[in-house]
């Protein structure tokens, strides 16, 4: 009986991928300052990130893949990291992202610009200008130039300061747990997120959640009406 259920237990390993035991120090570590959620109900997935971060740029297209698969009890949200004049610049394009709902849309375009083409997006002239010129760019315009838009780019700023990000990525899960890329910055550390995201759902005591794919997201949630 014991062959049967051991053996049974590794052809579920092998249909569906096996998880591997998280390690605080080598997959995790715990955060000084909790990250307060924007939504209380959710187990929120945030990244903090620059616009000009090379890391960032390799990260950000295997990050958006998955987040698409995120639980519906899970939120994910991306704050530009303020540490300059030149990310403030950035931040209120990063606001315009989350704002118009664009982030699968413009996320490629603008790492492309800022390191392939070498503009400088970071200057409001500049920036209006690249984005009248994308094909996403009337909705990225009203968002960039809103009435709210410098406010909300200040407040990114204030939780670079508030939580002490000293480098980008920075990936925090259920406000507490900050991902170490200890298997790089691949698919495979997406599985990581996975496990953290468990992790913090079983310490609440939350349901499982219905179905995947439901997931409500800063930045992601409009992508698709944008996209038409």
């Amino acid at each position: 009986m014991k062959f049967k259920t051991t053996l049974f237990a590794g052809l579920l390993a092998l249909a569906f991928g096996s998880a591997h035991a998280l390690t605080e120090g080598t997959d995790y570590e715990v955060v000084k300052q909790p990250v307060e959620a924007l939504h209380q109900d959710k187990i929120e997935v945030v990244e903090f990130f620059s616009y000009d971060c090379i890391h960032c740029k390799n990260l950000d297209p295997i990050l958006l893949k998955h987040v698409r698969s995120l639980p519906s009890d899970t939120y994910f949200r991306t704050e530009q990291v303020v540490w300059s004049p030149r990310h403030a610049g950035l931040a209120r394009l990063a606001v315009a992202v989350n704002q118009s709902g664009l982030k699968q849309q413009a996320n490629p375009a603008i790492f492309s610009a800022v390191f392939d083409k070498h503009i400088e997006l970071w200057n409001p002239t500049t920036a209006v200008e690249w984005i009248g010129r994308q094909r996403f760019g009337k909705r990225l315009l009203a968002a960039y130039q809103d009435s709210g838009n410098a406010a909300k780019a200040k407040q990114m700023a204030d939780l670079t300061t508030k939580y002490n990000i000293e480098g980008t990525p920075t990936v925090i899960i259920g406000g507490k747990y900050k991902m170490l890329f200890s298997h790089g910055l691949t698919q495979q550390s997406m599985q990581t997120m996975d496990e953290l995201i468990a992790k913090v759902r079983k310490e609440r005591n939350m349901p499982e959640p219905a179905a995947k794919g439901a997931y409500k997201s800063k930045g992601l949630s409009l992508s698709k009406e944008a996209a038409r």
